[in-house]
C-alpha cells in the first residue's frame, strides 16, 4: 500500500514545492476558473460553519491539476492532506488503516478512484456517509459487527474515467467538477511561473512556443519546459527563446500542434493502412503495437480536441484537418488535377 502525507503548512519557498512545481495557493494556480470559483465558495462556507469540507470528486484527462487542487484545498482548510490511489488500496484492511489514522477535517485524496475494488468501496460507503467504519470480528456463527466512529473528514476523489465509477460511490460526493484543457494564455502563465521556480530564463516567445505544443495540459507544459531548459543549457546560452524552444521540441519530435510520435503513428495508421477509416480502436492498437487503453486515454482526447479524428459507430475516422496536417491529399476533397 502506497500513501503519503503532506503538511498543510508547507510554504511555496520549500524546496519540495520548487522541485515538483506544484502550487499550494490560489494565486499560483492558473486556469480552471469556474472550478476554482466553486471550490473557493465551498471552502469559505465550510470555514464559516467550522465544518470539514464536503466530499469532492474531480474528473477529466490526466495532467490537468487534480492533485494540485487537492494540495491547495488542504492548504486553504489548514488541514493535513493524505494522498493515495485506487490501485494502491488492495484490501479493505488497507483502507481501514488509512481511515482510522485520519484526524478531524483531514483531506484524503484518492487518485484513480475508479480503480478501487468493489470490496474496498463497500468499506468507503459508511465512512463517507456516516463517518463510521464497520468491522466484522470472528467467523461463522460467532461473527459480530462492530462500528467504529471516525472523525469528520473529506474524501477528495480524482478520476480520468468517470463512467467507470460506480453510481453508489459517485452519488456520495457532494460536489463533482470537471477539469478542462487549459487555454494558450493560461499555459503561458504556467510556463512562465515554472521557469521562475526552476531558475531558468525564458523569453515571451519561448513560453508561447512551449505552451502552444503542450496539448492543453499543464503537466506536459512543465515537462516540455524542463527539456527545453536542458537543450538551452547544452546547445544554447541557457536562455529559452522561441527559436531555442522550437529546436528543442523538434528534437523531441513534438510538432507545431503538439503531436508526438505516438499521435502521428495513430493518424498514419488510420490514413495509410485503413484508408482514413472508419476503423476500430483495437485494430489501430494492434497495427502500431500499442495498448488500446493508452490510445483511448492519452492520444484520442487531444486528437478529438484538434478535430483530427472522429468517433463513428463503425470506428475512428481521420478528418480533413488530419490529412492536411500530415501533408496527405484528402480523398474526399477534389484535387487540382481532378478539376482540370
Amino acid at each position: 500500500m502506497n500513501n503519503r502525507s503532506v503538511s498543510p503548512h508547507a510554504q511555496p519557498q520549500d524546496k519540495s514545492i520548487y522541485q515538483n512545481l506544484r502550487p499550494t495557493q490560489w494565486d499560483d494556480y492558473f486556469g480552471q476558473d469556474l472550478v476554482k470559483k466553486n471550490i473557493k465558495i465551498l471552502i469559505a462556507a465550510a470555514k464559516q460553519r467550522e465544518e470539514p469540507l464536503d466530499h469532492v470528486l474531480l474528473y477529466g484527462p490526466p495532467g490537468l491539476g487534480k492533485t494540485t487542487l487537492a494540495t491547495i484545498i488542504a492548504y486553504e482548510m489548514k488541514v493535513n492532506l493524505k494522498i493515495t490511489s485506487g490501485p494502491a488500496i488492495e484490501r479493505p484492511g488497507d483502507l481501514a488503516a488509512i481511515l482510522t489514522n485520519l484526524r478531524k477535517g483531514d483531506v484524503l485524496f484518492i487518485d484513480e478512484i475508479h480503480r478501487m475494488s468493489r470490496a474496498v468501496e463497500e468499506i468507503l460507503y459508511p465512512a463517507m456517509e456516516d463517518f463510521a467504519l464497520d468491522i466484522i470480528i470472528g467467523k461463522g456463527s460467532s461473527a459480530r459487527n462492530i462500528r467504529l466512529k471516525l472523525p469528520r473528514f473529506t474524501i477528495l476523489g480524482a478520476t480520468t474515467r468517470l463512467a467507470l465509477l460506480s453510481s453508489p460511490l459517485r452519488d456520495r460526493f457532494g460536489s463533482i467538477f470537471r477539469l478542462d484543457f487549459y487555454s494558450q494564455a493560461d499555459l503561458e502563465k504556467i510556463v512562465t511561473r515554472s521557469a521562475v521556480v526552476l531558475n531558468v530564463p525564458v523569453k515571451v516567445d519561448g513560453a508561447q512556443e512551449i505552451a502552444a505544443r503542450s496539448r492543453g495540459t499543464a503537466r506536459i507544459a512543465n515537462r516540455l519546459l524542463k527539456r527545453a531548459r536542458d537543450f538551452a543549457q547544452v546547445e544554447a546560452d541557457g536562455i529559452i527563446t522561441g527559436e531555442v524552444a522550437n529546436d528543442a521540441l523538434m528534437l523531441m519530435e513534438v510538432d507545431k500542434k503538439g503531436l508526438d510520435n505516438l499521435d502521428r503513428k495513430v493518424l498514419h495508421s488510420i490514413i495509410d493502412k485503413f484508408d482514413g477509416g472508419p476503423v476500430g480502436l483495437d485494430t489501430i492498437a494492434a497495427s502500431i503495437s500499442e495498448e488500446g487503453d493508452t490510445i483511448m486515454d492519452v492520444v484520442e482526447p487531444y486528437l478529438l480536441q484538434l478535430g483530427f479524428i472522429m468517433r463513428t459507430p463503425r470506428g475512428r475516422k481521420a478528418t480533413s484537418k488530419a490529412y492536411q496536417h500530415l501533408g496527405f491529399d484528402d480523398p474526399e476533397q477534389p484535387t487540382q488535377s481532378s478539376l482540370l
